[in-house]
């Protein structure tokens, strides 16, 4: 009486989903790194086990783009990293699978590149993901991803929550200032 693949897969996706929740309340850019390559590795096996090609190759490079994002993020190692998103991506043209899903991972994971590896502010990072959260959201729902949409709309809540709770601090903070000139 053991977890069938599928069961297995669902519980890379949520360690993925908890990693990742953690990773978008990160205060550094790196540490957002760190912790979010632990969750796109569980992704990545999650995808692989569903047989969601896509999703587990692009999650795959993104554990790779964010350890490398650590130390180096210029303009050679977007263009590489972009490079190896589009050659996966030309290559699944040549199967069967459908484009629309093909478009939605890989655009996605073009969109998380560059905010990875060209931002370094927390706050501009959330920003620049939530489309690629939605984009992974659809391609979740296409490819039957139970995890998958779990954990991208827990991660555009996170997002938005964040965003939120940093508006409300900075508004706080104004209040506070404007009062002690008072």
């Amino acid at each position: 009486m053991g977890l069938s693949i599928e069961g297995i897969a669902e519980v890379f996706g949520v360690i993925a989903l908890v990693a990742n929740f953690i990773a978008y309340r990160q205060g550094t850019a790196n540490r957002y790194r760190i912790v979010s390559a632990i969750a796109l590795g569980s992704l990545s096996i999650h995808f692989a086990m569903l047989g969601a090609v896509a999703g587990a190759i692009v999650t795959g490079i993104a554990v790779l783009r964010n350890l490398i994002a650590l130390r180096w993020r210029g303009k050679l190692v977007l263009w590489g990293f972009i490079s190896i998103n589009l050659g996966f991506f030309f290559w699944e043209l040549t199967g069967d699978t459908p484009l629309l899903p093909l478009l939605m991972a890989y655009t996605s994971s073009i969109i998380f590149t560059a905010g990875a590896i060209v931002l370094n502010d927390p706050v501009l990072i959330r920003r620049w993901f939530l489309l690629a959260e939605i984009l992974g959201l659809a391609y979740a729902i296409l490819v039957g991803s139970v995890s998958g949409t779990v954990f991208n709309i827990v991660n555009l809540t996170s997002i938005i929550l964040k965003m939120l709770q940093d508006k409300l601090a900075a508004r706080a903070t104004n209040k506070g200032n404007d009062l002690s000139e008072k």
